[in-house]
């Protein structure tokens, strides 16, 4: 469009039928086409582009980590609102959108198996928050999750990136006070980021919306 204006800098009729021709394909491709078409006049012109710009909600990636059994799954189908009660462990990826407080969220659950930790790094570009999953009542397994999350602090990819630690499975007896986990995690060292821990249960879908209203709300914070 600008060689063009360069090229004739002097026709106002064939750029204001050049700007018409390009809102139309703008609404076109936006999906808002009608059947009328009329000629768009300047005030028109700014009306629908900053309509164009602001009604599309904006896209956002979260990586959703953690061990195998961690119940990241769980919580990804508790975030769709779909039945949660025939969990599968992964063995790929899973991705859902979720739609919440005007962004539409792409999760990436990627298994949590041992063999599939180094396929991780595959899914690194371009994550908006990085979300952790723990198994708040495994114990035995805190070290290994401990230095699992350290590793993903320190790749390159995912410098500065927020992170939620979702303290999973708060509905067992035995799961460890969020405040716990925290301190095993060594959260109070990360200086480079945005962090948070929550507790919730996958299950009962307690605290999981309160995890998800910080995630949007730094996302607002970066986007800025």
């Amino acid at each position: 469009m600008k060689s063009r204006h360069q090229r004739f800098p002097g026709n106002k009729s064939l750029a204001a039928a050049q700007t018409t021709h390009m809102v139309r394909k703008m609404l076109i491709h936006s999906g808002r086409a009608t059947t009328t078409e009329r000629p768009v006049d300047n005030m028109g012109l700014l009306s629908i582009l900053r309509r164009l710009k602001q009604s599309p909600e904006q896209e956002v990636r979260l990586l959703l980590l953690g061990l195998d059994n961690a119940g990241k799954t769980t919580l990804l189908k508790q975030l769709a609102a779909e039945d949660i009660s025939h969990i599968t462990p992964t063995q790929g990826f899973n991705i859902k959108s979720v739609q919440s407080s005007g962004f539409k969220l792409n999760v990436w659950d990627i298994g949590g198996q041992r063999k599939i930790r180094p396929y991780w790094r595959n899914y690194f570009e371009n994550t908006d928050v990085l979300i952790y999953v723990i198994d708040s009542s495994d114990r035995k397994r805190f070290e290994e999750t401990s230095l699992e999350l350290a590793e993903l602090l320190e790749e390159e990819k995912l410098a500065a990136v927020p992170l939620l630690v979702f303290a999973n499975k708060q509905d067992l007896m035995t799961a460890s006070p969020a405040s716990e986990l925290a301190e095993s995690l060594h959260l109070h060292t990360i200086r480079d980021r945005m962090w948070q821990v929550q507790a919730c249960s996958a299950v009962t879908a307690e605290g999981v919306q309160d995890g998800m209203t910080w995630v949007c709300r730094n996302i607002k914070f970066r986007k800025r």
